[in-house]
């Protein structure tokens, strides 16, 4: 698990290395992370550690917001202050990832073979 983690976050570095050498305007752990599917497919299938790696972060997975709620609980004025722009951000984001993933699904299960019946 410490070596998926690791190689977790060299590729991160990698990713940040790249975006500080280019210029391009991506965040470093996204290029790390596209550097990370691209080992995948080039490999075609996940390897064991990181299947195990990946379950335990899932398993914890509630554990990761704690850091965003503390920083909204910090902030709260600001929050405050901004509730609307806030809520319509939210309210948009989610609307707007909900097309693209039902776009996705419906384009997906066109290439999926269909199952002849008896």
């Amino acid at each position: 698990m410490i070596g998926s983690i690791a190689a977790l976050l060299i590729l991160q570095l990698i990713g940040t290395i790249v975006i500080r050498l280019t210029g391009i305007p991506l965040p470093g752990p996204v290029v790390g992370m596209l550097l990370l599917f691209a080992y995948l497919l080039w490999r075609g299938a996940t390897p064991a550690p990181f299947e195990r790696t990946a379950q335990g972060l899932l398993q914890n997975l509630a554990l990761l917001f704690v850091p965003a709620g503390v920083g909204i609980i910090a902030h709260l004025h600001a929050v405050a202050e901004q509730w609307v722009a806030l809520s319509i951000t939210i309210v948009a984001s989610a609307a707007i990832t909900l097309v693209v993933t039902a776009v996705t699904l419906h384009w997906l299960l066109k290439w999926r073979p269909r199952n002849e019946g008896p």
